[in-house]
């Protein structure tokens, strides 16, 4: 895959303006564990190869398994999530396909049902700004370097 744009160099201060989300996201009413699934579960669906492999490492060092990480992709079909867990997942895939799923009231009041409007407000602009990043790192082809 060869890169197309360094965006980052090209336009630092957009990159800048998307990044100033961090320290908020960071200190929101999503805990960081949650916040990774969530994080990385919008970057496998939209095929994020940079973002799947940041997102990976965050929920390691986060505490999350290897076994739950493993299984994201097919979270419905394991007991390993907690139904908060599951709720957010689904919030976050809804959210991530808004023009396929238009966020059904289903998926809303079952979310409605574990967080606050507070944390759901801090969920959806999390699954907002990792789909952003997801746009930029695939319409630029910035995947993730080989580690050894």
């Amino acid at each position: 895959m060869t890169r197309r744009i360094q965006y980052y160099q090209v336009a630092p201060d957009a990159v800048k303006t998307l990044s100033n989300t961090r320290p908020y996201i960071e200190s929101c009413s999503i805990d960081a564990r949650l916040r990774a699934l969530v994080e990385l579960r919008a970057s496998q669906i939209n095929g994020c190869a940079y973002c799947v492999d940041m997102h990976s490492r965050e929920a390691r060092q986060a505490g999350e398994t290897q076994q739950r990480l493993d299984c994201l992709p097919v979270w419905r079909e394991t007991s390993f999530y907690s139904d908060r867990e599951r709720a957010a997942l689904a919030w976050a895939e809804s959210v991530t396909l808004v023009s396929q799923t238009g966020v059904p009231d289903e998926v809303y009041y079952k979310a409605k049902n574990h967080f606050s409007e507070k944390e759901l407000v801090d969920l959806t602009l999390i699954v907002c700004v990792i789909n952003a990043w997801n746009r930029m790192a695939i319409s630029f082809r910035h995947g993730p370097a080989a580690r050894t």
